[in-house]
């Protein structure tokens, strides 16, 4: 499917599943696909990001993945007080990228243009492109200063593993990319390479303790969370946020992009998000399907296992040793930045 067609079936929706609510107040893509021509054809482990805007300070749960008119669609809430100010955009690493570009697909009050004339005017200024780097900074800091020993092991590896990806954000926002989700390593190592910063990318790796897998190793542990990932979908019930991640129509994401990126020979940057899957499956099983949960434990624990950890302790060093790179990190940030402002989008 062409990128245009899946923005058609995108608009489609929202027109007719989101705009007849009351509290619709305007809806617009984000994600990967921003910036992308139409006519470019988007991958079977892709997605069309939509934000819809409500008015409500807490709005519903976010419908998530489904299908619709032959696109593979991500639906996600977010309330009008979070772009209530220009400024609060461009100070926000997550936000701030859909505004950058015309993304807007509903507007009815007519604000959300104003607010992307106000953001993509001032997006690559300095000072703001500073400011979003701290914001992904503070991230990392603030939830790994969260992690929380006494949870169950899959969620401490959640809780260790978010933060620790997200240095990969605070390099890709100093160089005015997209702050991708699934993708962030490999987006991250063709940025050092572009800036010039080859050497800091094997340290990335070597937190996340993927430096030295070997494709054979994550190519089996993808075939565990294959099994894994079918097992959980059958049976999931409790709803989380990142349900609809795990369910049959985010399979082509989950299992099949990640054998793709092994396959081009990407297994390290695959790891991320094949621990990331792991782990949500585990919190579902957890929750709906004890007994699995503790039978399919083991390899999930294999997986993580040759990442280097095997206990809490393991994760808390971890922890700390993100801790002691962040001063490198940002070292490097701030020269991709210098260089970023200075010379067209890349």
């Amino acid at each position: 499917m062409r990128v245009g067609a899946a923005r058609s079936a995108a608009a489609r929706w929202v027109a007719e599943h989101a705009g007849t609510d009351p509290g619709f107040r305007g809806a617009y893509f984000s994600g990967s696909t921003v910036g992308l021509p139409d006519d470019a054809e988007l991958s079977p482990s892709s997605d069309v990001d939509i934000v819809v805007v409500r008015a409500e300070d807490s709005p519903p749960a976010k419908p998530g993945k489904l299908r619709f008119r032959g696109a593979l669609l991500e639906i996600s809430h977010l309330s009008w007080a979070e772009l209530s100010s220009a400024d609060d955009v461009l100070s926000s690493y997550h936000l701030a990228g859909s505004f950058r570009r015309d993304t807007i697909i509903a507007d009815p009050p007519g604000r959300l243009r104003t607010l992307h004339a106000d953001v993509s005017r001032r997006f690559a200024e300095p000072a703001w492109v500073r400011r979003r780097c701290e914001d992904a900074r503070h991230r990392v800091e603030s939830r790994l200063a969260a992690f929380d020993p006494s949870a169950p092991f899959h969620e401490q590896v959640t809780g260790w593993l978010f933060p620790t990806g997200v240095t990969t954000h605070v390099l890709l926002v100093a160089a005015l990319r997209n702050p991708t989700v699934r993708l962030r390593y490999v987006a991250a190592r063709d940025v050092l390479a572009v800036y010039g910063h080859k050497r800091l990318y094997p340290e990335l790796l070597e937190l996340l303790g993927c430096a030295r897998l070997s494709a054979h190793v994550v190519r089996h542990h993808l075939d565990e969370l294959a099994d894994t990932f079918d097992a959980t979908a059958r049976v999931a019930r409790t709803p989380f946020f990142f349900s609809s991640d795990i369910a049959a129509q985010a399979r082509p994401i989950a299992i099949d992009g990640s054998r793709f990126l092994i396959d081009r020979g990407d297994h390290r940057e695959s790891v991320f998000w094949i621990v990331a899957t792991f782990a949500r499956c585990h919190t579902i099983l957890a929750a709906d399907a004890p007994e699995l949960h503790a039978a399919l434990a083991p390899a999930f624990r294999a997986l993580v296992a040759d990442l280097g950890i095997t206990s809490t302790d393991d994760l808390l060093r971890r922890a700390e040793d993100v801790g002691r790179f962040l001063p490198r990190l940002w070292r490097t940030a701030e020269a991709i930045l210098d260089k970023s402002v200075g010379r067209p989008t890349l």
